[in-house]
């Protein structure tokens, strides 16, 4: 009988619900084998035979011994995988030269005989202790050597014959652990400041040793063991060996397993956030280097790339608020870009395609509108429009957790694998740090910023899209690996839809509103009057509430193009109002670069006017007199194409550049795979410019420039 195995019959024990019970009836019937339970009080209990075995409520108690789960003897698996190749080979010759003995077969069956077996001095009729004494002259051991390896083999198998091995002490083993609880305490007094060196560290452990316990209490280890000590401690808090900044993020890590959002189908969770690029850009109306940041919406399930925007300095809402929108309404394609890249319209996957020759508009990434988005706590991403925004479409707003990006690992993984696949290999690249940074990268720094934008586009419609990663796994084809134009294909054969904007003219409702009454001359908002087709009447009642009165009208106006607004009249059409001197311009005009021009221009006229101030200011610029801080962070903005690109309005005029990769010399190379990771980034912030304290506020920006100056 095998000793894993016991008897269950009438007598046999149990403890049932807590209390020991024994069987005193076995029955067959129709609904299956029965047993009637007696306990120590005489009551009685029938239950099916497939409750008592395998209920948790009801656990046998063996009659004789046997193995167990809870015995201290290592699983036959664990103790053979950790043999080596020769040892693993020297197992399985001690385990036939024993089955030889005990049975006359290398392979223990009579039915599996090898040539020449059984050998006669190993035939079975012969006594036992004649064949332990032939086995032990036959490999030059004791005879009690073979009887003990026989005596394990049939205990245990294989594994009864492998080597004992012991586990060595590790270093902190061999120390006080009260001297190694100290030097823990001391490396994670140190997980906010600055790296230390390890010698710093054992000299402040031994002094707080020494004045918390006493001299001479607490044995001190030596040097070269305190060192090999800290170097087994690192692998429980990093401090030494990593960036500053990895091993605060290594610290902040919950002590349970980690939890995440788990997509089911594309545009269920949109990832958003902002860093700053590792490459300088050109500003078209200064010619001067800048440091530029990047937003992007990530579609989480696909991986696809829904939203770019590059910005001077720093990022405001309405450029979060211009990535959103393209969600809803993608960019057209590049002329010169591949045809795999470019998505069809609506974003109907390829292999829905009967004829891939599909006429009308590609786009650059597959429309989708978001349920949530998961964003970080910068100003930008928490604003009122933001969030008046996102009521208005129906999208819900998840924070993730502060100084977390793990959180948003795909969309964090993203901005590196752009550093490390694109950015480096453009002029003006500066590296991650200031210990990365080349000697003089600004003077190498030729790309615009619009141009850095559309070869940013360009490399995630043709490269990261088409590439496959490593983290987009169907869990029922787990070898087969995917890309983000794929993983939507996928996603939609899977949930069977997607969501899709229902009207482009949303794309107004990313505009904030200013409530303005209609007069004679048209529109005028701070200063500024607008005229064009489409306004009621002078003095119509307004059938809408603000402030009590029915006389104010919503117009949408864009903070970084104010020569126009749009307004939407009864029958609900949209229309472009004009400002009257839009023209003088002949450019887009940020509603700061008006105010700074406003200023400048009554400390040189008498009487100005919004015309001779813009003029002034263009003029200003053209000759290069916008020297302070607060004139170029506006020229910078004005600098940038329209925030939000609006439908049927003006013309859009889509900027496409050479392909990225004759731009890089790559023409030619197939992308590669390329794992996906989570490092972390930092959005920017929202703050508006005060104009009273221009030398105040923008400190943040002068220091952006600081190299510019010199």
């Amino acid at each position: 009988m095998s000793g894993a195995g016991t008897r269950v019959g009438i007598g046999s024990h149990f403890r049932y619900d807590g209390e020991t019970v024994e069987v005193v009836e076995t029955a067959a019937t129709a609904a299956g084998n029965e047993v009637v339970l007696k306990n120590a009080r005489g009551g009685l209990l029938r239950i099916s035979l497939k409750e008592l075995l395998f209920s948790d409520r009801a656990a046998i108690i063996p009659a004789q011994d046997g193995p167990r789960a809870t015995d201290e003897e290592e699983l036959a698996g664990v103790v053979l995988g950790q043999l080596s190749e020769a040892q693993r080979q020297q197992v399985i010759e001690q385990a036939e030269h024993v089955r030889e003995v005990l049975t006359g077969f290398r392979s223990g069956s009579r039915e599996l005989p090898r040539d020449g077996e059984p050998r006669p001095q190993f035939a079975p009729d012969l006594p036992l202790d004649a064949r332990y004494a032939a086995k032990a002259v036959e490999l030059g051991v004791a005879d009690r050597t073979v009887r003990r390896w026989a005596a394990a083999y049939q205990r245990g198998g294989e594994a009864r014959l492998a080597p004992r091995t012991r586990p060595g002490k590790s270093a902190a083993d061999r120390v006080d652990e009260r001297w190694v609880e100290t030097a823990l305490e001391v490396m994670v007094e140190h997980t906010d400041a600055s790296k230390p060196s390890r010698k710093m560290v054992i000299d402040r452990t031994r002094a707080r040793v020494i004045a918390r316990y006493g001299p001479e209490v607490v044995r001190l280890p030596s040097r070269a063991v305190a060192y090999r000590v800290l170097a087994e401690l690192e692998r429980r808090h990093p401090l030494f060996r990593l960036s500053t900044k990895r091993n605060r993020d290594i610290a902040d890590r919950p002590e349970g397993p980690y939890g995440k959002l788990r997509p089911t189908r594309p545009g269920e969770y949109l990832l958003m956030d902002s860093t700053r690029l590792d490459v300088f850009a050109f500003d078209p109306l200064t010619l001067r280097w800048v440091q530029a940041e990047l937003s992007v919406g990530m579609d989480w399930y696909t991986r696809c790339i829904t939203g770019i925007r590059v910005t001077p300095v720093s990022t405001k809402a309405v450029d979060v608020a211009a990535v959103l929108f393209q969600s809803f309404r993608p960019r057209p394609f590049g002329k010169d870009w591949p045809r795999g890249a470019v998505w069809p319209e609506h974003g109907i996957p390829r292999t829905a395609l009967v004829d891939v020759a599909v006429e009308g508009i590609g786009l650059a990434s597959p429309p989708t509108v978001p349920e949530t988005l998961v964003v970080d706590h910068g100003k930008v991403y928490v604003s009122d429009h933001l969030s008046s925004v996102c009521r208005r479409m129906g999208i819900s707003i998840q924070p993730a957790r502060l100084r977390t990006g793990r959180d948003k690992g795909p969309v964090e993984r993203f901005f590196r694998t752009l550093r490390e696949d694109l950015l480096q290999a453009l002029p003006g690249y500066k590296g991650p740090d200031i210990h990365s940074r080349g000697e003089d990268p600004e003077a190498d720094a030729f790309f615009f910023l619009d141009e850095l934008e559309e070869i940013i586009r360009e490399w995630t419609a043709t490269t990261f899209h088409c590439r496959p990663h490593s983290g987009l796994v169907d869990p029922g084809l787990p070898g087969l690996r995917m890309s983000p134009a794929q993983m939507f294909e996928h996603g939609m054969a899977r949930a069977g839809y997607v969501e899709v904007p229902r009207d482009r003219d949303l794309a107004f409702e990313f505009l904030p509103t200013k409530w303005r009454t209609i007069q004679h001359y048209g529109v005028e908002i701070d200063g500024r009057r607008y005229r064009g087709p489409g306004l009621p009447p002078p003095g119509s009642k307004s059938p809408y509430t603000w402030r009590g009165k029915h006389e104010h009208w919503p117009f949408q106006v864009n903070p970084d193009d104010i020569t126009k607004i749009y307004f939407r009249d009864l029958e609900r059409v949209w229309h472009a109002l004009e400002w009257e001197h839009a023209p003088t311009a002949g450019m887009p005009l940020s509603e700061e670069a008006l105010a700074f021009a406003r200023k400048l221009a009554v400390r040189k006229y008498a009487y100005p006017d919004d015309r001779l101030a813009v003029a002034d200011l263009l003029e200003r610029w053209n000759a290069g007199l916008g020297s302070t801080p607060a004139e170029r962070r506006m020229a910078l903005r004005l600098s940038r194409e329209q925030a939000i690109e609006l439908p049927d309005v003006g013309s859009q005029t889509a900027v496409t550049l050479p392909s990225v990769r004759r731009a890089l010399g790559e023409e030619g190379d197939a992308p590669q795979a390329g794992p996906e990771e989570a490092d972390e980034a930092e959005g920017g912030d929202d703050d508006p410019t005060d104009f009273e304290d221009l030398a105040d506020d923008d400190e943040f920006y002068a220091t952006a420039l600081k190299d510019a100056d010199e």
